[in-house]
Parts: C-alpha cells; structure tokens; sequence
C-alpha cells in the first residue's frame, strides 16, 4: 500500500452537523441496543444474549454447572462485542434473590450478597438456567420470535423471546440512556396473571380496576408500602410516580419493661453494611441520642439490632426518627419507560403494558400455530406416501431394485410428490415391517385432528384468548403464590401520620451559656456557669448578651431593621477561643444592631417597641425564622419608627409600664396591648420633644419596680398616679426614678 497517497473522499459539512448526526447514532445505539428494556419480553440485549448463550449451551434447569467464563466468552465471542466484566456483572444480577424478584440463572458459588460485596472472579463461580428463564425461551425453535445474524455474521441470535412469562413487570427493569431512563419496581406474578386473565375478559378495564388484581410492586426484600392508594394509582395511569417503602420490623421483649428492636427486612437495593454504618454515625455523632447501639446479627436471615437508650422511649419515634434520617425508608421510582415494538421509546401506563405483552402472546400462538401446521403438513404428505408404499410394496421394492431413474419411477407410478418419493426411498428394510396400514392410518387421523383444531385457532381470536389464559393459569400454579418463589414478600400499610419528633430526640440535651460579644461574636460554654470577668473579648470588644440554655434549644435574635433570626444552639461554636461572627450564621446586614437575644419558648408572648413609642405583642410562634434571612416582623422606618426593645413577657404580668425621655411614665393594663402578626404597631406613649427611654412588663400586685445606683431594687406599689389608657402622655416619673429614664440597667 502505498502510504503517501491520500484520501480522496474528503467531506465538507459544519462541525456542528457532524457532530450532531454522530452524537443522534450514538443516542440511538444506547437507546435501543444497551438501556431499555423491550416492553414484550423485558431484558436488555445484554441479558437476552446471555440467556441465548446458556441455551446453547444447553445449561437447563435439571442439567449440571457450568462456569460463569465460559458463558461470558460465548456472549462476547458470538453475541456481545463489549466488556467481559460488564456481561459478568449482568449475569450475576440475574441471579441475586435480592436483587431479582424472579431469577433467571442459578448461581452456584459467591455471587455477592445484600451486604454489597462483590461476587468472585468468573473462573470460580457456576452458573445455569432457572425455569423461569426456560419459560421465556419457550417454543423458540418453533419459529416464534424473529432472528437476526449476530454482529460478525456467522450466527444468528433472536431479537425478542417469546416470553410466556411477564417479565417486564414481574422483575421490573432499570436503565439509563441518553436523555431518558427507565425505571420499574418488580412486581408479584401471580397478581400479574390476575390482571392479565382480567384485560383478557375486559379489554378496555380502566387502570383503577386493575389495581385491584395488580394493587403494587413486590420487592424481593420485603418492606412495607406505605404509598396511599391515591398515589399508587396516579403512577399507574401515567407511568410515572414512587412508591415509599419501609423496612419492616418488630419488637423484642427482654422482660422488666426493656426492648429491643429487630429489623427483619430492609428497603430494596439498600446495602445492609452502608445502612448500619449511617445509624452508627448517628449514634457517634450524637445525632439521636434516644440510640443506644445498633448490632447486625444477620445470617441468611436479616436480623438488625437496634437498642434504645432506655425502656421509656417509644418504639415508634425511634423509629419514625430512623426513617427520616437514613435508608429505612426509601422512595422507589417508577418510570415506564421500555421500547415499544424493540424500536419506539415510550413511556407507558401499566394497561398498555399489560396489552403489549398479551399482544406479544397472540403473536407468539400465531406463528407457533402456522409453524406446527407446516409440519403437521408436511408429514401427512409423507405418511401418504407410506400408506402408498405399504399397499403396493412388491411394486415399490422391484422399482427400486430394476429402475435406473429410481425417483422418477416411483413418481410417476404412483403419482407421488418429490417429498413422498424421498421418504419412501430414505426408509430403512427393517422398517418395511412395521408399515402396518392401521398405524398409519392412526398417526394420519390424529394429525387431520390436530390441524382442524389448529385451523380453528388460527380463525378465531377468542379461542386464542382461551388458550393464552390457560397458559398463564398454568404459569400461575408453577409460581404462584403458593410457592417458594411466588409468595408475596412486601405488604401495604396505611401511610403514617405524620409524627413531631421532639428536638430532643435528635439532639443530646446538654447545659450550655451563650454568649454573644457587643461585636457579633458569639458562642456556646458548656454548662450553666456563671458570667463572670473571666471570659474573655476580643480587644476593644465587650459582653453585650449572657444567658444559660441548652443544646435542644433555639435562640432568637431580634434586630433593629425588624427581623427576627433563629439559631440551633446545637449549631453554635463551641467555648473555645471566642466564637465566631454571628453575620456568617445569619443574613444580618452590617448597619444593623442587634437589639435582643434570648431563648424560644414555646407558646410565649414578645412585646416589640420602638423609639417613637410604638409596639404590639407578637406570638414568639410565629416569629421563627427557617432562612438565613430571618423573618419580617417589626416595620422599621430609619429615624421614624425604630425597634429598640424585644422581650418575653413574663408569666402573670398584667401590667405594662412606659418611659419617655422626657421623664414621662405611663402605666397601662397589659389587655390595652395589641397582639398583631407584623407591623409598625400602636401608639404606646406620646411624645411631643422626646423618645421612648424604657418599657417593662409587670404584675399588678407586685407593684413597679426599677434598679437604683449600686444595685439596690426600689419599688412602687401605689400606682394611681401614673395609671392610664395606652397613648396617653403619662405623669412626672417618681422621684428617685434613674436619670437615664431605663427600669433596668
């Protein structure tokens, strides 16, 4: 060859054309020959072949092992030019009990477990056909399905099975293409066969009585659906939903009021190890402290032990707790997205996929029919070439002896075909014996039955009908829920209503004080320590908020553009050093103060005033904040309507009393208050020349009270003077009352 010739086909198209036409053939090429199943007999090219590969191989159910590498190098070698380990890999899904609610092959040897370990290398492992998988080649040498030749032309391989077997949905199917993916739950076969004998006397049955005989997904590991009804419903009529599955699991009694709890099945494809070691971490991280330790004592059996911290926690929150936080509970998807036909993607409900496969039935007795009917042909011309042969038998044998043109002869004799003339003249001596006229005739009479019977099925689509149920009640009795195999492994339940689950569940309750400096940075000693000089500031930085809580506690922190914050004090920094800036925790802008922070008490009520004497009374409810952003409650007008005072009134207060700059005090019931969800609020106290100075929430009986120079407390029982409506402008403050205007310091 010559090398420095060029190539003269050189073609001129946009980069972009090009590569758009080669990316839609690689599309296609995933589509249809690697992702999706075929909507008639449910497998994948690769799992069809390997299923082909082990016929020929002759690795039948009642037959001996034979390794795992020699199938996958006939599948590689004849069918599936791709990589040894991927075809290994699909080969041994195929026969994990829990992964495959039916399996097609029968492993012997490791072939991985629910753990997530790996099966052994191909050499070591053996493997041969289920019945199952007998049942979806049936009668494919009886030209039922189509054939195509394999990808070198030497052999040829079937394009679909003939599946006597609903595949598709009894061990649903998962796949990933190029824009689209597929993805159906396994389902029971004997709930399957009811509906399909129920579409075959109801045709156009709605999807809602279907449900009836098909009501969900049956997954090899068990579980609990707890999917309402509703829902399970919608996703059948689209084609497209979930299911929610629980692991099921019970109480074991170890006497004096303690327990433990047994999971005995998990959700389907949840790694056993994986799942134990979330709930460890859990428990280390203390992240559910009600979980004391959590043990695996499974063996072919599962049995995952989960103990409680003591014998007073529910089981039920235990375990509503575990469902939120790891793979006990799960969503499995449904979208039935499978090739219609081998050659249309299309996303179908569960009706129309229940119609494919019976039409595939149909089409499958037609052509087994026509098949049987051209042998049954077949042979009674040969059988009435015999009967001629029997009834002139000297004749035949002295043509035979005498003629030259043998063939010729005997044809013209006896006016035979080329086909009788054949058989006469491939027939043994010692079979000349046993051409005994009424055997033939027997044999004769029993196929011009069997072709009546079959020329009757051929004309009639309701005695294919008939035929086709028959042969899905047997399927049902082979694998059905009777057996082993068929008995159905995951129940429904109602779903749950929803449970609070207290904080303290998922966190451990532990003393804390939280500090937060005049600069933002707060953080979180352990324990309820006194507030002291020994805590240290940053330089030119002092304390500004103290007070105890504890680590299931939620801080509130109300600031002066009218936002209220919400901090997890479980989220807080720890003691050590001095904290961190509050504005990285939450969304505070840097012009704004923070006016209050104390701990969220359910239930309780906050009075919100500004500097302009405004205020209402606002549920602490309803002031959480889920974002970073906080929540809109006080409306902050700069230099008009400024919050400066947030606090919880006390228990028992029926009293408020108010403050002015101008040395102004008013006194009001608590009742005169307004409880509003967001405003500017109403008019607390007038003022003409002033501000609001302070404002308290009090009892009645107990009197006014305000903190003197040094410490000392003094108190004002009488309060006539100063008792008014909300608004008004209020008397001289009393005497000895703090020339800063503030009841606190």
């Amino acid at each position: 060859m010559n090398k420095s010739k060029e190539i003269d086909v050189i073609l001129d198209a946009p980069l972009g054309d090009a590569l758009g036409e080669r990316y839609l053939s690689y599309a296609l090429s995933t589509i249809m020959s690697r992702s999706l199943p075929d909507v008639r007999d449910g497998l994948k090219p690769v799992h069809r072949r390997i299923l082909w590969a082990m016929r020929q191989l002759k690795l039948n159910p009642e037959t001996g092992f034979k390794k795992c590498a020699r199938v996958v190098g006939d599948v590689i070698g004849k069918y599936h030019p791709h990589g040894d380990l991927s075809v290994y890999d699909a080969l041994v899904r195929l026969s994990q009990e829990f992964a495959v609610r039916y399996p097609l092959v029968d492993g012997q040897g490791n072939f991985g477990n629910i753990d997530g370990d790996n099966a052994a290398a191909m050499r070591y492992t053996e493997a041969r056909m289920t019945a199952v998988a007998i049942a979806l080649m049936e009668d494919i040498d009886k030209d039922t399905v189509d054939f195509r030749f394999t990808y070198d032309g030497e052999e040829d391989e079937p394009i679909v099975m003939p599946a006597n077997f609903p595949n598709l949905l009894a061990n649903g199917a998962m796949g990933i293409a190029v824009g689209m993916a597929t993805s159906i739950p396994p389902h029971n076969l004997s709930e399957l066969c009811d509906g399909l004998q129920y579409l075959i006397k109801y045709p156009d049955a709605a999807t809602e009585k279907l449900i009836k005989y098909i009501p969900g997904p049956d997954f090899p590991t068990g579980g609990t659906i707890v999917e309402p009804r509703a829902n399970i419903l919608k996703a059948y009529e689209t084609g497209r939903g979930s299911f929610r599955l629980r692991a099921r699991w019970e109480i074991e009694d170890l006497g004096r009021g303690a327990y433990q709890i047994i999971i005995t099945e998990i959700p389907y494809q949840v790694q056993k190890s994986r799942l134990i070691e979330k709930i460890a971490d859990l428990i280390y991280q203390k992240k559910l402290p009600i979980l004391s330790d959590v043990r695996d004592e499974s063996s072919d059996i599962i049995r995952v032990v989960i103990e409680p911290k003591n014998r007073t926690i529910d089981a039920n929150m235990l375990m509503e707790s575990l469902y939120k936080l790891t793979d006990l509970e799960t969503r499995f998807s449904l979208n039935m997205n499978v090739l219609e036909g081998g050659k249309l993607p299309r996303v179908m409900s569960l009706a129309e996929v229940l119609k494919a496969f019976l039409k595939h039935r149909q089409d499958v007795l037609v052509r087994r029919s026509n098949f049987r009917l051209e042998k049954i042909d077949h042979r009674l011309e040969v059988l009435k070439g015999y009967l001629v042969a029997f009834l002139n038998l000297d004749e035949v044998i002295r043509i035979i002896r005498f003629e030259d043109e043998v063939k010729k002869t005997l044809q013209s004799t006896f006016s035979l075909s080329d086909v009788q003339a054949e058989a006469i003249l491939n027939m043994r001596l010692r079979s000349l014996r046993k051409l005994e006229e009424a055997e033939i005739k027997t044999e004769f009479d029993a196929l011009e039955a069997e072709k009546a019977e079959l020329l009757l099925l051929l004309g009639s689509e309701d005695l294919r009908w008939v035929n086709i149920s028959a042969s899905l009640k047997d399927l049902k009795k082979k694998f059905g829920l009777r057996t082993a195999v068929g008995k159905r492994r995951s129940d429904f339940a109602d779903a749950p209503e929803s449970m609070v689950i207290p904080l303290e569940a998922m966190i451990e309750k532990e003393p804390i004080t939280i500090i937060c400096s005049d600069k933002g940075w707060i953080r979180a000693l352990k324990g309820h320590g006194a507030i002291d000089d020994k805590i240290k500031y940053k330089e030119g930085d002092e304390a500004k908020f103290g007070f105890s809580a504890s680590t299931t506690d939620k801080v509130l922190v109300f600031a002066s553009n009218g936002r209220f914050y919400t901090l997890g004090c479980d989220k807080l920094p720890g003691g050590r050093g001095h904290g961190e800036p509050i504005r990285l925790m939450i969304d505070l802008p840097n012009d704004v103060e923070i006016i209050s922070m104390f701990t969220y008490a359910v239930g309780s009520k906050l009075l919100l005033a500004s500097d302009k004497g405004r205020g209402f009374i606002a549920q602490a409810d309803n002031v959480i904040a889920s974002t970073r952003g906080g929540k809109a409650i006080f409306n902050a007008e700069k230099g008009l309507n400024n919050p400066v005072k947030c606090f919880e009134i006390g228990e028992g207060h029926d009293h408020i009393a108010v403050s002015g700059t101008g040395r102004k005090m008013l006194i009001f019931p608590l009742d005169q208050m307004p409880e509003m969800n967001k405003g500017r609020g109403a008019i607390l106290q007038k003022y003409l020349d002033a501000s609001m100075g302070d404002i308290i929430s009090f009892k009645g009986e107990d009197g006014v009270s305000w903190l003197m120079k040094g410490g000392k407390r003094r108190t004002e029982k009488d309060l006539i003077g100063w008792l008014g409506k909300r608004g008004s402008v209020g008397r001289m403050a009393p005497h000895g009352f703090p020339l800063n205007n503030k009841f606190t310091q």
